[in-house]
């Protein structure tokens, strides 16, 4: 993958994740282009079958939610885009969630699972680009600070 496709992690990306606090609880923000076809490698089960972008991460759901909730993940929020009021023109997202984790071990236990491993090659085949974004819950409510 090129690495301007924000598909799959880089190395030095990893590097600084697996180097924060493992024992607490994070949220994961995911912002997810599909592509209009999925691309699976050559081989897949699924190869050749026209599947669209959604079509394919839905297979993703499908096969990685058993692993997912095994570690004690939970979706905490997902929503649609409407419209982009600060950003760049054009940027689209087609799944917007925020996944959350009892810690980031139990993430790494995660995408360290030889099922989810196969799960995520649906994952690959079907986005085109992608944000996740490790987020430290807030603990305070009531609190309004802008910034």
């Amino acid at each position: 993958m090129s690495s301007d496709s924000h598909i799959d992690p880089e190395r030095a990306q990893f590097d600084a994740f697996k180097a924060l606090p493992r024992d607490t609880k994070i949220h994961m923000l995911n912002l997810v282009r599909f592509k209009d076809k999925a691309t699976y490698e050559e081989g897949h089960a699924l190869a050749g079958q026209g599947l669209s972008g959604a079509e394919a991460y839905r297979h993703y759901g499908i096969d990685s939610g058993p692993i997912f909730q095994r570690v004690g993940g939970a979706i905490v929020w997902r929503g649609s885009m409407e419209a982009m009021l600060i950003g760049p023109d054009g940027e689209r997202w087609d799944a917007m969630f925020i996944a959350e984790y009892p810690t980031s071990g139990a993430f790494m236990e995660m995408v360290t699972d030889p099922v989810y491993r196969q799960a995520v090659k649906h994952r690959q085949a079907a986005v085109e680009t992608s944000r996740l974004i490790r987020c430290a819950p807030n603990a305070s409510h009531g609190e309004t600070v802008f910034g």
